[in-house]
């Protein structure tokens, strides 16, 4: 018998797309919601298609269509939501294709067959629906990229960067990336700095696994690598004061270590994300 949560995963993708998550991988996304052998019962993405650009722009029409069935193949529902056009009294033409409301009501009315619910947005609109999906006795996990809601991320039981987790969101620069591997390109948080002495340590999800909790990379059973970090490596856009909050977002590569082994350090160190900024 089965004993893993049933999970639900809930996709916002105009947030997402808009946010930061543009080429998010579907395929990557199911494998971490079920990471704790999770059953996965509902895997629902929301979209936009604008109907009159389709029929103007063959391009955009094919290459929707083939996301979807993409997106499709990996097991995930798409719930279209067509774009409206909406023409105010001066004649400037705005457009539309909200989805909030109908990815809530799922997700509620999907809830009694649930125990955790996966949401991938970074809307505050949502902090009611993770109010009430808690007091149903489901857990509430949360996925953003840019602009995600303080409330929000408050509110769930657990909130992940969709920076962090290893290839949800490729390195578009490096095609043939082997997240982890030296040489790579990973991104990841300083844990410890000493401006005095002009090194740190940044962190690194090495792995999508049933452990994220254990953040101490020096746990045998931890997903997370601990890197050496030389000032020299810091690009000047990454000041002390960013270094040292655990917000911001830092890509850089992988070497193997010259002092330790197996050991590894980061070269080429810059501001991947911030959410302050």
């Amino acid at each position: 018998m089965h004993s893993g949560p049933r999970v639900g995963v809930y996709v916002d993708a105009e947030n997402v797309r808009y946010n930061g998550g543009y080429q998010m991988r579907y395929d990557v996304l199911r494998r971490f919601a079920g990471r704790e052998d999770g059953m996965i019962q509902r895997l629902n993405t929301y979209v936009a298609y604008d109907e009159e650009r389709a029929r103007e722009d063959t391009e955009y029409a094919k290459k929707t269509r083939a996301y979807q069935q993409m997106v499709r193949d990996f097991g995930w529902k798409i719930n279209v939501k067509i774009v409206r056009r909406y023409t105010d009294e001066a004649g400037n033409v705005s457009t539309k294709a909200n989805s909030d409301l109908d990815m809530a009501v799922d997700a509620m009315l999907q809830a009694e067959k649930l125990d955790q619910v996966i949401l991938v947005t970074g809307d505050g609109d949502f902090l009611q629906v993770v109010e009430a999906l808690q007091n149903r006795g489901c857990r509430v996990e949360l996925i953003g990229f840019r602009n995600v809601s303080r409330q929000l991320q408050q509110e769930v039981d657990a909130f992940w960067s969709g920076f962090l987790i290893p290839d949800l969101l490729p390195v578009t620069y490096e095609p043939r990336n082997e997240w982890g591997k030296p040489g790579s390109c990973v991104r990841g948080v300083c844990t410890k700095w000493f401006p005095d002495k002009g090194y740190g340590f940044l962190r690194f999800m090495d792995r999508i696994s049933p452990e994220l909790w254990t953040t101490d990379p020096r746990d045998p059973v931890s997903p997370y690598i601990s890197v050496f970090c030389h000032a020299n490596e810091v690009a000047d856009e990454v000041s002390e004061d960013l270094l040292m909050n655990r917000e911001t977002i830092l890509e850089f590569y992988l070497a193997e270590s010259e002092q330790k082994d197996n050991g590894l350090v980061a070269n080429n160190v810059r501001l991947a994300f911030n959410v302050n900024r």
